[in-house]
């Protein structure tokens, strides 16, 4: 594959590329790069057949093409894992795998048997029978990755295809990755925000930044600052943990979990988080990591234990906890988080509607937009003004504005999950910053995260999760990354390994 010159214009004036070249080999993999609003994600659109390109060359296989349907690429042989999986919750993993390419059929003893092929190329199996809806994040993103790898594509786009997972998943997507480019010959274009898995993984990188492509070279040249700095222009500065910032908390405790369990998922667990703490939660895929947190924000209800906010018990649902001063990020931030077809103004404003409102019930629209602005400043938020509607916006800025909602309301609890899955280098410090200063203030953080360096510079305390079990408590400057890989997983499998 090959883009010569790609521009892609909008009817607003927008131009997302500006005269972009690219050039994907077969057995190799492509690493894309670049912050939020760079233009990947209308890169991968042209190379999905989602857009057209408004000027430039797309040379596929050595013949200019003009795709002009992402189905029209699929049967040329371009495949799309997308970064938002696009599945069917109502059919099972065999039907979602087998539906683009043989429509509603039935499932025949020679289906599968090629679905038992193809598990033995990815190396990674699923119940063919389950329904996808019941599935996690991770063992969707594995549907997407099998529905791709068995179009029989000889070029797959992976739009960020680790965010979402845990440690262990991300080393089977490596191999996988691997496998596919080195062993069947497959081209990849890998977009992703985790530099060490892009200097691992791939063989060349391209980094956009404001539509352009910046830097274009082979990986063994080049080193994580170099592409960082690449990224964002400057140089990135890492978030460190400010030791002599913290002081000691004292008083009651600001929540308290007494034997909280959700039956098959996780617990008991029973702890306290003190006013201004920031407790990270560790563990892999499965181990029960979102689940705890939707018991404490009352979203299971047939979880059972005790949840205290200031010393006062919250009752199991998701309005009392709000009531009580709870706020929730969601894993799936545009399912669960976001409203995508509102503004970003009305969606940073919907929990909080009492301060920018007359008597509680008749919202004052300037007062909202203003809010929007606010939002957009406060967290650097990628937009020309609050009126962008928050489908339009990039993963990375959705989620600011998922964060966003929460910061206007009396929020003393904040309950995030994944918070930066998916969001470039620059955002990520942005989101860990405000998390930190947000403790400052008093305000508790429990934050899930499955990259445990994150962990290990935000928080104060990490609980680790396995299995559904607490299986260690750790002071977060006591501790290190190979740590709680052994504890979360039983042993830590190096990226090197599990890629090669």
């Amino acid at each position: 594959m090959q883009l010569r010159g790609v521009v892609k214009g909008f009817p607003n004036g927008t131009l997302a590329l500006r005269g972009v070249d690219l050039d994907i080999e077969q057995g190799k993999v492509h690493g894309l790069l670049g912050a939020n609003g760079a233009g990947k994600s209308t890169l991968i659109k042209i190379l999905s057949g989602a857009y057209w390109a408004t000027l430039g060359d797309i040379i596929w296989r050595g013949e200019p093409v003009k795709w002009d349907s992402p189905k029209a690429a699929n049967d040329m042989g371009v495949a799309t894992v997308h970064q938002h999986i696009p599945l069917v919750p109502t059919l099972s993993v065999i039907e979602n795998i087998f539906l683009g390419n043989r429509g509603l059929w039935r499932l025949s003893t020679g289906i599968r048997r090629e679905y038992e092929t193809l598990c033995e190329r990815i190396g990674y199996r699923l119940d063919p029978d389950a329904l996808v809806g019941d599935l996690s994040i991770g063992e969707r993103q594995m549907v997407s990755i099998m529905t791709a790898v068995g179009t029989g594509a000889d070029l797959i786009v992976m739009d960020e295809p680790t965010a979402s997972l845990a440690a262990d998943e991300r080393e089977l997507v490596y191999a996988t990755v691997r496998r596919l480019s080195k062993g069947e010959n497959k081209a990849i274009l890998f977009v992703s925000h985790f530099l060490d898995e892009v200097m691992a993984l791939t063989d060349q990188v391209t980094v956009l930044r404001d539509g352009t492509a910046v830097l274009r070279a082979n990986t063994a040249d080049l080193d994580e600052d170099r592409i960082a700095e690449a990224i964002v222009g400057k140089q990135i500065v890492a978030l460190e943990r400010q030791a002599q910032e913290r002081t000691p908390t004292t008083g009651t405790a600001r929540l308290q979990l007494q034997n909280l369990a959700s039956k098959g998922r996780f617990g008991p667990i029973s702890l306290d988080v003190a006013r201004g703490e920031v407790l990270g939660v560790a563990g892999l895929l499965g181990s029960g990591r979102s689940e705890f947190l939707h018991a404490i924000y009352g979203s299971d209800r047939d979880a059972t234990g005790k949840v205290l906010l200031d010393g006062v018990a919250v009752a199991r649902n998701t309005g009392a906890a709000v009531k009580a001063g709870m706020g929730m990020v969601p894993e799936d931030r545009m399912a669960q988080g976001l409203v995508p077809e509102f503004e970003i103004w009305r969606n940073t404003t919907l929990p909080a509607l009492g301060g920018v409102s007359v008597l509680n019930a008749m919202p004052i629209e300037e007062r909202e937009r203003e809010r929007g602005w606010e939002a957009i400043r406060t967290l650097s938020i990628k937009a020309s003004s609050p009126d962008i509607l928050v489908k339009d916006l990039s993963g990375g800025n959705a989620q600011k504005v998922t964060i966003a909602k929460w910061l206007y309301s009396n929020v003393k609890l904040f309950l995030l999950d994944e918070p930066t899955a998916g969001i470039d280098i620059g955002a990520k410090t942005d989101i860990l910053r405000l998390v930190r200063k947000l403790a400052s203030e008093g305000q508790s953080v429990i934050i899930v995260s499955s990259e445990f360096e994150e962990l290990l510079a935000v928080s104060d305390r990490i609980i680790v999760l396995r299995d559904g079990q607490c299986v260690a408590v750790r002071s977060a400057h006591e501790t290190s990354e190979h740590e709680l890989l052994l504890l979360a997983g039983g042993q830590a499998a190096s990226l090197e390994a599990a890629v090669h």
